[in-house]
């Protein structure tokens, strides 16, 4: 499966604000955006004026960053988004939102999607008693996550134990047993810690 190597830090200056891609050093003083909110390159300084197709683009490329997808599945997200009665920008934030890797991401079992989703692909979880190892797996309303019996005794899951985990309205979890569950569906008014504007996306997919 194809998938981004590069700097994270990288992307935060191109997209000219914070993805939050590395967890806590994102809200620390370390943060390599902050000290340097310029694009990368060479000629990175001198920021041209953006046209109405560039603003749209980058639109797309901050929202695939901040979860992590590529340009495939996320036009795909798209189309499904397009099918679904309702506003199809808003549909389609929250069909991302229900991926798995973003699931463990907002319950608190990993500071980033990118390690939620190197934590799902190496099989830490499971779905309804279900060993699940795709990140990209869509998650329902009753669903329970869980880690696996044979990983709960690594430390980074007993410090969990002991971590304060603020979760969404839409989720739920149980610091003692360290189990998620989904109660609802999340809503777009739950998607507020990032700044997307998904009417972009969809004016440039409309295309």
């Amino acid at each position: 499966m194809a998938k981004y190597t590069g700097a994270d830090c990288r992307l935060c200056r191109r997209e000219g604000c914070q993805l939050y891609l590395k967890g806590s050093k994102c809200y620390s003083n370390a943060c390599t955006f902050k000290k340097r909110p310029t694009p990368p390159g060479q000629h990175g300084v001198g920021r041209k004026k953006q046209s109405g197709y560039s603003i749209q683009l980058r639109e797309k490329q901050k929202t695939k960053r901040i979860y992590g997808i590529l340009e495939k599945q996320f036009h795909m997200y798209y189309e499904k988004a397009d099918r679904m009665r309702g506003i199809t920008g808003e549909n389609m934030l929250i069909l991302i939102e229900r991926r798995l890797d973003n699931v463990v991401y907002r319950l608190g079992y990993a500071p980033s999607r990118s390690m939620a989703r190197q934590l799902v692909t190496h099989g830490h979880f499971t779905v309804n008693g279900k060993n699940v190892d795709i990140a990209s797996v869509l998650v329902r309303v009753g669903d329970v996550i869980a880690i696996k019996e044979n990983k709960k005794s690594l430390k980074i899951w007993t410090d969990l134990k002991d971590a304060k985990v603020t979760t969404p309205k839409w989720l739920s979890f149980d610091g003692k047993e360290l189990v998620g569950k989904v109660v609802a569906f999340p809503e777009r008014a739950d998607i507020s810690d990032v700044d997307i504007k998904e009417h972009l996306i969809v004016e440039l997919y409309s295309k």
